[in-house]
């Protein structure tokens, strides 16, 4: 094995400690507190966990997940320092693909509504957009709620706060998922 091959991606079965009426999620947050600096963690689950999602990516993991049948999960949680240098700037969670997506079709200034009003408002734009389409938003907080709901409809997102730290721009490329 050479020296420049990437770490092996550790692996983490949740399954057996969810059967035996067990919360993961400490086991799962000391697993990532091991890892090696640009390593993985490969977590097998009897669901799709979508909460941890936003919670991986505020601690710096890019997610990608498959079904490996039965109801189970394989979700892979990525450094995002591993991931493309071009998403500088981007905050942590964001979509790589991002810098290549096509010039917003709606814009939406929610900056003066009160949650959960600018979520509902995004997503309710969301259904009237086709696959691929680009929704942009400024919003008056990160949406920390809002991505897991745009990771169950297959959306995909890249935001960051403006210069000042006032304003959060927020992009989402319709991904197909949940529209009408």
């Amino acid at each position: 094995m050479s020296t420049t091959e990437p770490l092996q991606a550790r692996e983490l079965d949740v399954r057996p400690a969810l059967r035996a009426g067990e919360e993961p999620f400490q086991a799962i947050m000391d697993a990532v507190s091991t890892l090696a600096p640009g390593q993985s963690l490969r977590l097998i689950a009897p669901f799709r966990p979508v909460p941890l999602f936003s919670v991986m990516a505020n601690r710096g993991f890019a997610a990608r997940d498959r079904a490996i049948g039965n109801g189970d999960w394989e979700v892979t949680f990525s450094p995002v320092a591993a991931e493309l240098d071009e998403t500088a700037g981007l905050a942590i969670g964001s979509s790589p693909s991002a810098v290549s997506w096509g010039a917003p079709i709606e814009e939406l200034d929610l900056r003066d509504l009160d949650p959960p009003e600018p979520m509902v408002r995004i997503l309710e734009a969301l259904e009237d957009l086709q696959a691929g389409d680009v929704l942009f938003a400024l919003l008056a907080r990160e949406p920390v709620f809002l991505f897991p709901e745009l990771a169950k409809r297959q959306h995909e997102w890249a935001g960051n706060f403006d210069e000042a730290g006032a304003t959060y721009r927020l992009l989402v490329r319709h991904g197909g998922g949940s529209a009408h």
